[in-house]
């Protein structure tokens, strides 16, 4: 277990550099890696919702009863800021529809696993960065398909039924499940807690290697506008974020931590939901994988930066 654990540790400390050379090798030598299924993007998410639940328990949920203000304002942030900047960026670069549908997707969906991290790493409030992911997570399945159909109405077919369903079965239930499981078998989890990031790790790159593997000649036709666009995406997330900290007088902490849950999506849920809502757009997986590759990238970045700030801006 032991060795486990380091091996875990040596990952999570290199997730950046492991998606970027494996998103490298699928792009430029897909068929190396064309072998993984995008069938098998579900069920990878799963194992890493599942890995969530694990580590949640109940006083991970006391901070939205004792401080239901950060809360809601993480909330109203996460389901305005990101949809409304993929809209404007999107529309401003003129996205053809299905990456248009892509990256509106990435910015409806709820914050991801990662932030929690990466907040830690900055050394920001992390029990309001765990508050805000589970809650969003929670709030998902109904405000996810309900502000991507408001935004894509009048430009592509959009079924926030089949999202609604998709984000219950691949989402709410594992986390669900790996809550009840630590609630009632804590001693056994918490054994396993440590080896956990090293299978979020596996399963994230996978899921990037399956999706630009399989789309590396529509990725490669479509230039660099698509990731001008998700880069763009990303760091006016984290701009605006912390803005929000700053215009409500907000401890330093607090501004890293909605900072960094605003910016970073749950690009793997995005890149799940795109083939389901949208069946007929193959480039609307595209901008969820290359999120994926850039958020983990800019994420370390942004933590060595704050890291570096004092507690007196």
């Amino acid at each position: 277990m032991k060795l486990l654990e380091k091996i875990s540790v040596i990952l999570g400390k290199y997730m950046a550099v492991i998606v970027l050379v494996v998103a490298a090798l699928a792009l430029f030598v897909p068929r190396s890696l064309i072998w993984i299924n995008t069938s098998w993007i579900n069920y990878l998410l799963m194992v890493v919702m599942f890995g969530m639940g694990l580590t949640l328990n109940l006083e991970d949920f006391r901070i939205v009863f004792t401080r239901p203000k950060d809360i809601i304002i993480g909330c109203i942030a996460q389901f305005t800021i990101m949809p409304l900047l993929a809209f404007l960026i999107g529309k401003v670069f003129g996205l053809e529809a299905g990456l248009l549908a892509g990256v509106i997707l990435v910015g409806t969906c709820p914050g991801g696993t990662s932030s929690n991290v990466i907040t830690y790493l900055s050394k920001g409030d992390v029990a309001l960065s765990v508050g805000m992911t589970s809650v969003n997570t929670l709030l998902a399945p109904f405000l996810t398909p309900a502000i991507t159909y408001l935004l894509l109405k009048t430009t592509v077919t959009v079924d926030p039924v089949s999202m609604f369903l998709s984000i219950i079965k691949v989402v709410i239930v594992p986390i669900l499940l790996g809550f009840i499981i630590n609630r009632f078998f804590g001693e056994y989890t918490r054994r396993i807690t440590n080896v956990l990031p090293m299978i979020s790790v596996i399963a994230i790159t996978l899921i990037v290697a399956s999706v630009v593997s399989h789309n590396s000649e529509k990725i490669l036709s479509t230039g660099m506008i698509v990731f001008v666009v998700v880069i763009l995406h990303n760091l006016c997330g984290y701009a605006c974020g912390y803005l929000l900290g700053v215009v409500l007088k907000l401890p330093i902490s607090k501004k890293k931590a909605l900072s960094i849950e605003i910016g970073m999506q749950n690009s793997g849920l995005a890149t799940s939901l795109a083939g389901t809502a949208f069946p007929d757009l193959a480039m609307a997986t595209v901008p969820g994988a290359i999120f994926s590759v850039w958020h983990n990238i800019s994420g370390a970045i942004l933590a060595n930066i704050f890291t570096r700030m004092s507690e007196k801006e």
